[in-house]
């Protein structure tokens, strides 16, 4: 399958905001649409946004209907989740795949929304767009946030994240040429949690995107351990380190030394402390789409996962 890449939106655009996962603020919401009304987008609520039950935003039932009526609406332009949380993975098997074939959108989140992103990649090769949900926290993405996130699906120009060696993935670093492959990936969680499922990648040409947050180190090394026991990161051509955040317990071990011995063997170029993930400041970036990691200059540069329209 060749890569289906959306339209970029333009002012006007109906964007959707849904709630496949956890149940978000309505303050945080709130926030959200007031940002993305900013840049002349048209915000719509999607049905059960602000659902709950159990410890998700709605049943099993509404979460997918909600998903599936936004991936069907053709006035719809992009699908913005609100939040992550836990709960995708229950609903992604009844993913309306032909609505997506026929009508590309950008789809936007993270954490959680990892695993919608797998599948959209696994089984429509679907440029998606990791990225804050629309929940928005002034307090952990501030400017800087809102603009990478309004380049990304505003804009068919590239985006380009430099690493901060002082992040606390900053150290985790294996030199070596700049690699371009696709890039695929997110929070570790989901990536490991997928293993065995028809949505897991092929990783191989790929650049790995690595993200956690509240994990302790142990089980970062377990997850990863799996991975590499699996065969999964087999053909990687490089990793993408990104934010690893209150990764920590009372062991004296760091996630960063963790992730420099699980990473550093494989062979190819780590570059951490790129602000990707659940941290102050996180960036938005591409999914399924070209990218190159350049260790020396300390940069990824990921092609847009939108197409500019004639």
């Amino acid at each position: 399958m060749s890569i289906l890449q959306p339209p970029v939106l333009r002012p006007g655009d109906p964007v959707m905001l849904i709630s496949p996962a956890g149940p978000p603020s309505a303050d945080r919401v709130a926030r959200g649409t007031e940002l993305l009304s900013g840049w002349g987008l048209t915000v719509v609520l999607g049905a059960d946004v602000y659902g709950r039950h159990s410890f998700f935003a709605g049943t099993d039932a509404q979460r997918l209907a909600s998903l599936n009526a936004a991936l069907r609406d053709p006035a719809v332009r992009a699908v913005v989740c609100t939040r992550g949380g836990y709960g995708v993975q229950r609903i992604v098997d009844g993913l309306d795949i032909d609505a997506v074939r026929a009508d590309p959108k950008l789809v936007v989140g993270f954490s959680d929304i990892t695993a919608l992103q797998l599948a959209l990649w696994a089984r429509a090769r679907l440029a998606t767009v990791h990225g804050p949900g629309a929940a928005w926290i002034d307090a952990r993405t501030p400017q800087v946030s809102a603009d990478s996130l309004r380049a990304a699906l505003m804009s068919a120009e590239p985006v380009v994240v430099p690493a901060d060696p002082a992040a606390e993935t900053g150290p985790v670093v294996v030199g070596g040429p700049a690699v371009t492959g696709t890039l695929l990936g997110g929070n570790l969680c989901l990536l490991s949690s997928t293993l065995g499922t028809p949505d897991f990648p092929d990783l191989r040409g790929a650049v790995l995107l690595l993200e956690e947050i509240d994990e302790a180190p142990y089980k970062v090394d377990r997850m990863l351990t799996q991975l590499r026991r699996a065969g999964a990161l087999a053909g990687v051509v490089g990793f993408a380190v990104g934010q690893f955040t209150r990764c920590t317990d009372e062991w004296p071990v760091t996630v960063a030394e963790v992730l420099a011995e699980r990473l550093g063997d494989l062979g190819v170029p780590v570059l951490g402390g790129l602000p990707v993930g659940h941290g102050f400041g996180q960036l938005t970036v591409p999914l399924g789409v070209p990218a190159t990691l350049d260790v020396a200059a300390g940069t990824l540069t990921v092609a847009p996962a939108g197409r500019q329209e004639s």
